[in-house]
């Protein structure tokens, strides 16, 4: 998979793509074709290697096909090739940053997606999403804890206060879980109103034993912060599950 992702990033076509969608994020096709000089074709073969490695994710709004930077890659070659050499600080310079401002005539449009695959069941994975034990593993030493019910409250609890509270707004195991999201503790999120997370679980359609995770932030047009941290926070907390996952261990530093 590394290897798919340093060739789709060797192209500065598709670099260029990429730098697009950090810039604002959700494009079109003809959104991405107008700033290239290339013909409509050649900029659906780039975003086709581009998805391929999984350094964007697409999702359908209507009858567009809207395209996504896809940090959580970018956020593992950090980890393995990167974090290895650098200090902490280095982190922040990883950071892909989302247009949270820009206006759009599209409603209910997902504006932050993440995707990874992990080598384990739906189970497995809807397990290390619920269980607290297990959260505190991957989520910043933090576990989530609710009775996963419909309307049921939850909370992000790091042993000594709640870091963030919310409600289960649909739940189905093991395939999908939408919760709206608050942080408590986070300096400038006191004015921020509740946002949306949706987490998406299947399994992968040609990779067997392998299930794809989908994040979805979306409602946070009043909630810059608690975007800005979630953008940061998840890429770092997906990448943990899948280490978790696979190797039954923590990411370093964590």
């Amino acid at each position: 998979m590394e290897n798919d992702i340093f060739k789709a990033l060797a192209d500065p076509s598709r670099r260029t793509l990429l730098d697009l969608l950090h810039a604002s994020n959700g494009r079109t096709l003809n959104d991405l074709c107008a700033p290239l000089d290339m013909s409509r074709f050649g900029v659906m073969k780039h975003l086709n290697i581009l998805e391929e490695a999984g350094l964007i994710t697409t999702r359908k709004a209507g009858r567009e096909k809207l395209h996504y930077l896809n940090a959580v890659p970018i956020r593992q070659i950090y980890e393995r090739w990167v974090s290895k050499y650098a200090e902490p600080w280095v982190i922040g310079l990883t950071s892909l940053q989302n247009e949270l401002e820009r206006e759009t005539n599209m409603d209910n449009k997902p504006r932050n997606v993440n995707r990874i695959a992990i080598k384990a069941k739906p189970e497995q994975v809807w397990q290390a999403l619920t269980d607290p034990a297990k959260t505190s593993k991957f989520w910043f030493n933090c576990a989530i804890r609710s009775t996963w019910e419909i309307e049921s409250p939850f909370e992000l609890w790091d042993g000594e206060e709640k870091k963030a509270e919310g409600i289960i707004l649909d739940i189905d195991p093991p395939s999908k879980l939408v919760m709206s999201w608050r942080f408590i503790s986070f300096p400038g999120t006191e004015s921020d109103t509740p946002s949306r997370i949706t987490w998406e679980i299947g399994s992968h359609a040609e990779l067997h034993g392998v299930t794809l995770v989908t994040v979805v932030h979306d409602e946070y047009e009043q909630s810059a912060r608690t975007a800005k941290i979630l953008e940061n926070g998840l890429p770092i907390v997906l990448s943990g599950m899948k280490t978790l996952l696979e190797t039954g261990e923590m990411l370093a530093g964590d």
